[in-house]
């Protein structure tokens, strides 16, 4: 257990008064509360130290302060949980010690008792005995450690952390995966693992594999997989799971940057009259300026959770497995996600093929959900933006309507005349022109309405060639004309006239 797993820990309600990665990243190897203006002799390495402040006073406060975090310092504790029930307030002159001492300072509110704390940290460490028993005799030798720590101060790569933690056992070949089979990095000399071959290993194939216990969801989690089964030692896998749980969590603290500036983005594109300045402005804060060429994308997943999250990581997760795409995902005012993409001018079809490769993987891990993605011809100003996002949208609403198996990746490419224009009318507007016009053939007679439907279908997609529908429907041509009469009667329409054609054609596809 490290000093940032308690911060982490909603019922604990502690808080960061000072402290940085390295330290937050420290083990815990025990707790004990004391009052004692010098607790040294009564503490072991890697404690946390629980006090209430008793001993503290504004006389003198500055040197008897430094006098007990030195001792804390000098006997190895990895963190100072204080009190603020005494005093109101952890006092400034304790925050200044811990900072010259480097010792982790965290504050505990009233509400929470020195028992809570005390148990929390031995019911988990508890909790990894169990699961891990003790082999420390295969863990990382203590130079690869503190060189791990230095590469991780000094915002070392993933790959590079992974090829500094396995030197020393000759690097074996390991994958870090994301759940989707995207390969984050891998030690130097490793093949490239295809994503569907990788998602297919971490359902269960041969060799080790091992979740990065860090906060993510269904879609980018982390996995460490080696091919090899027991060539590493399971000690140092764990901790250099955890080192790369703590080069994650700084990464995604980084990253709260750029997904603000996402945001401001997409609330500029899907803004009518944005500035060209703002656009540009936007696009820069998100390194996506002066490029070829933009795609805007909407993705639509029902149910979406955590408040659109869900679609936003799931979007997210789908273009990391464009390495030549740069991108900005943030939610839409409309509630759909939305993405703008940067690429060079002629690789539109190809992100697009690329999507349509990647998304099962996506889909997979949401099976019960509805899936779709809407993508736009790609535009070469800042100020066509909000164009291209309006044909975003009006991709995603006609994919249903595409001809079977509808995609769930749609290009404005992919869309006909007729199906683009209805993707455009409101969809008040499509049910009532729906009903008007196809409503009489659902009076036909029980199960008669979704024969007619189907029949009337399958003749306007062959053209009208009553053989071809018959074929196709695998009955009589002489059924096909009983059942083209009737849908005439019915709906007052002639199929043998072009107007009505398109009528019907139309009503179909705003189903």
């Amino acid at each position: 257990m490290h000093v940032d797993h308690l911060l982490r820990l909603d019922r604990l309600d502690l808080s960061l008064v000072w402290g940085d990665e390295a330290l937050l990243g420290r083990e815990i190897a025990g707790v004990t509360a004391t009052d004692l203006e010098d607790p040294e002799r009564f503490l072991q390495p890697g404690e946390v130290v629980l006090s209430g402040l008793v001993w503290w006073s504004r006389d003198g406060a500055p040197a008897k302060t430094d006098r007990f975090v030195s001792a804390l310092s000098r006997a190895g504790a990895v963190a100072l949980l204080a009190g603020e029930e005494t005093h109101g307030h952890v006092p400034r002159e304790l925050v200044d010690a811990c900072r010259r001492h480097r010792v982790a300072l965290v504050a505990v509110p009233p509400h929470t008792s020195f028992r809570a704390v005390t148990e929390a940290v031995y019911l988990r460490r508890w909790g990894e005995l169990h699961r891990h028993p003790a082999d420390d005799h295969h863990a990382l030798p203590e130079n690869v450690r503190l060189d791990l720590d230095r590469a991780l101060e000094g915002d070392a790569t993933t790959g590079e952390l992974l090829d500094r933690a396995f030197a020393h056992l000759g690097t074996p070949a390991c994958h870090l995966l994301t759940a989707t089979g995207r390969t984050v990095a891998r030690t130097g000399g490793t093949a490239e693992l295809p994503a569907r071959e990788a998602v297919a290993v971490l359902r269960g194939g041969r060799g080790t594999t091992l979740r990065v216990e860090v906060e993510g969801t269904d879609f980018d989690t982390w996995y460490l997989h080696l091919p090899e089964e027991g060539r590493v030692p399971p000690r140092v896998l764990r901790e250099m799971s955890e080192l790369l749980g703590r080069h994650r969590r700084r990464r995604d603290r980084r990253r709260a940057a750029h997904d603000a500036a996402s945001v401001r983005l997409v609330e500029a594109v899907g803004a009518p009259h944005a500035g060209t300045d703002r656009l540009r402005g936007a696009l820069a804060s998100c390194g996506l300026a002066d490029r070829a060429a933009y795609t805007v994308a909407v993705a639509a997943l029902e149910p979406d959770g955590n408040g659109g999250a869900d679609g936003v990581a799931a979007l997210a997760e789908a273009l990391g497995h464009l390495p030549s795409v740069a991108s900005a995902v943030a939610r839409g005012a409309g509630g759909e996600t939305v993405a703008v993409l940067a690429h060079e001018g002629d690789a539109a079809d190809g992100v697009r093929e690329r999507l349509r490769e990647v998304w099962p993987l996506i889909r997979d891990r949401r099976p019960e959900g509805t899936w779709r993605v809407g993508l736009s011809m790609p535009v070469t100003a800042p100020a066509a933006l909000n164009g291209a996002l309006a044909q975003a949208r009006h991709a995603l609403a006609a994919a249903p309507a595409l001809a079977p198996p509808s995609p769930q990746v749609a290009g404005v490419r992919d869309l006909g005349g007729l199906a683009l224009l209805l993707a455009g009318v409101p969809a008040d507007v499509r049910d009532v022109y729906r009903e008007t016009v196809l409503g009489p053939l659902n009076g036909a007679g029980r199960g008669s309405g979704a024969m007619l439907l189907e029949t009337l279908e399958v003749f306007l997609a062959h053209d009208c060639s009553w053989t071809r529908t018959a074929e196709a429907l695998h009955i009589h041509v002489n059924t096909v004309h009983y059942r083209v009469e009737r849908i005439e009667v019915l709906t007052g329409r002639d199929l043998s006239r072009l107007d009505d054609r398109v009528d019907l054609r139309a009503a179909l596809l705003c189903r």
